[in-house]
């Protein structure tokens, strides 16, 4: 694909933050910076849309409580059009982490999460959403 160079006009303090925040996160130059910036908008336009998406759910519970973990999972089986992977790790005797791989419609993800996230027991939930890619350059 054909690169493309126009220019931008860019008040001179704001330059020199994004210049120290391109240098704090490693990008090498401005352009690459740029164009992580467009599509990060880019796919959030697609979260607003019907577009397909890709993400993780991550829990933090207590599994000691009372019918959680059936709850958890009744709740997985509801929504299994857009379950793709899912994975228990237990990190202590008390708290496990649980990250769910979800693929498809943003609202039915968005549906998921939060109704994974309100069970009493839960400790926190957090929807991670992505692009598949398609589309995006």
């Amino acid at each position: 694909m054909p690169l493309i160079r126009f220019g931008v006009s860019i008040d001179k303090e704001l330059l020199m933050k994004f210049d120290h925040l391109i240098k704090d996160r490693k990008y090498t130059n401005r352009s690459e910076a740029f164009r992580d910036l467009i599509r990060q908008e880019l796919i959030q336009e697609q979260w607003q849309g019907n577009h397909g998406i890709a993400g993780a759910i991550t829990l933090i519970y207590n599994h000691h409580k009372r019918e959680l973990v059936n709850k958890l999972m009744d709740i997985q089986h509801d929504f299994g059009e857009v379950i793709i992977s899912s994975q228990h790790i237990h990190l202590d005797h008390d708290n496990c982490l649980e990250v769910i791989a979800v693929k498809g419609s943003p609202k039915q993800a968005r549906k998921l999460a939060d109704s994974l996230k309100s069970v009493k027991g839960v400790k926190h939930g957090v929807l991670s959403m992505t692009t598949t890619g398609r589309g995006i350059i």
